[in-house]
């Protein structure tokens, strides 16, 4: 098949959904949470009860706006909301609350490692509910399913790219630069398991050097970046082995299935015209003030791009800068720890060491640590004064995020101070030379790699406690 790729060009298009971080849902009062009790976060507006209104929650309007400003959007003066008309069991209505021809946000573009991504528009909905497949029925699985309506009128943005990328690298790269960007901005908590970021993917093949594009297929609500990337795979050679049969590829929507690693026909792809679209007759058009609009700019967080260049900036290099911040978490309490002036490097150093093996190990986040950014900022300062080595401070960071305690007390508690004085490591360094004559001589003999033996020895004998750079000196004095 990789040589049948080479005379296609792959097409791809992202319809992103986020679901906005507001305490309430879009058009009702309910509670806007993960994982509550199946049907608890309803009310008759949820449920689609006879003679309900919407009302329009102006937070959600806000966070629309700043994701589209970070976006690089435009932000019409004027946008409605439309009836899309479809039946699910999970969407009480009979219809959803969407935008289509005047979204909340257009025109917009987001870089991805040197490409630019048009993005289309993002445009403002209502969420459905859930389907709950339970029972056993043979090889289908289930025999009944239930409906939770929690999440049922959850404020969703869904934001379409244009078809600018050309790989399922691209599209990765894309969906991860963009979750990265809601979490720092605050609308969206970006967790893909739960479903607060769904993706469907638009995927179409077209011969080299072709102007126009082949029929594309969209692939459903895949959760998770390798999923993303898999499905997009298998579609590519699903419809170029279709062309190369002399086919033709139907315009459809497909369901990826992780565990087969497997697209199947979910249903023919409804056109704009198959919802019978109408302005929302219980909402009034909304109009958005230049002046709203520039209020929310001015209280725009830094985004993951202009933290990067800030950090390259402090001397940071590009990989290092670029790994902090793709974790948030560590790349606010950075920040944190940058504001008390000490060593950006030394600090980083730690941060992606010892800090994110530990984090990585407990399955945890440097917040739910007890760790804070003074403490850190003063453990720091301690190496850099000489007061620790490096090795004590691997040994006590640990501790530190275990249980909170300042590194000059858990240095005084266990005696770790780093031994400077040269007098008492030079007797530690002639007993050491003295109890390996063997070694010595092949030293001096010119098997200098044995320095490293020599060090490590010393370093066993204080318990890592002795200035590594005075150990050095005075073994090769003493060899």
């Amino acid at each position: 098949m990789s040589d049948l790729r080479e005379k296609y060009e792959v097409v791809i298009g992202l319809e992103v959904h986020a679901q906005l971080k507001t305490k309430s849902k879009i058009f009702a009062p309910d509670g806007n949470e993960f994982g509550r009790e199946p049907n608890s976060l309803t009310s008759p507006i949820t449920l689609g009860m006879p003679g309900v209104l919407p009302v329009l929650n102006r937070e959600v309007v806000n966070m629309a706006i700043l994701t589209g400003l970070a976006l690089n959007c435009e932000i019409p003066a004027h946008c409605k909301f439309d009836r899309k008309q479809y039946f699910y069991p999970d969407l009480p209505k009979g219809y959803q609350i969407s935008q289509y021809d005047e979204p909340i946000c257009v025109k917009g573009y987001l870089d991805i490692k040197g490409k630019r991504i048009g993005i289309t528009r993002a445009h403002l909905e209502e969420d459905a509910g859930k389907l709950v497949h339970a029972g056993a029925d043979g090889l289908a699985g289930s025999s009944y399913s239930l409906v939770d309506l929690n999440r049922a009128g959850t404020p969703l943005l869904e934001i379409v790219s244009e078809p600018d990328m050309r790989s399922s690298d691209e599209a990765k790269e894309f969906m991860e630069t963009l979750r990265n960007m809601v979490r720092y901005i605050g609308v969206c908590d970006g967790n893909l398991e739960e479903g607060s970021m769904r993706c469907d993917a638009n995927i179409s093949v077209m011969p080299k050097g072709s102007k126009e594009f082949g029929t594309r297929a969209e692939i459903k609500n895949v959760n998770s970046f390798r999923a993303l990337q898999r499905a997009i795979e298998y579609e590519i050679d699903r419809q170029i082995e279709i062309v190369e049969d002399g086919g033709k590829v139907i315009q459809e929507t497909r369901l990826w299935d992780d565990n087969t690693g497997l697209t199947s026909s979910m249903r023919g792809k409804e056109d704009a015209h198959d919802y019978r679209y109408f302005p929302e007759p219980d909402l009034m058009p909304l109009e958005i003030s230049r002046g709203h609009v520039e209020e929310i700019r001015a209280k725009m967080p830094e985004l993951p791009e202009q933290k990067r260049v800030r950090y390259i900036g402090l001397g940071l290099s590009e990989y290092d800068a670029s790994v902090v911040v793709e974790q948030m978490g560590l790349a606010l309490f950075f920040d944190e720890v940058l504001k008390t002036g000490v060593n950006a490097k030394t600090a980083l150093n730690f941060i992606m060491g010892e800090i994110s093996a530990y984090l990585k190990e407990e399955k945890t986040d440097i917040s739910e640590t007890k760790l804070t950014p003074e403490n850190f900022a003063e453990f720091i300062a301690l190496i850099e004064k000489g007061t620790i080595s490096n090795n004590i401070g691997k040994q006590i960071i640990i501790d530190m995020l275990k249980d909170g305690k300042k590194a000059s007390v858990i240095v005084e508690e266990k005696g770790l101070s780093q031994i400077s004085d040269e007098g008492a490591i030079k007797l530690i360094v002639k007993r050491i030379v003295e109890q390996n004559p063997g070694e010595a001589a092949a030293y001096r003999a010119g098997k200098v790699q044995l320095l490293g033996f020599f060090v490590g020895q010393v370093m066993k004998e204080t318990k890592g406690r002795a200035n590594p750079q005075t150990v050095n000196e005075l073994l090769k004095e003493v060899l």
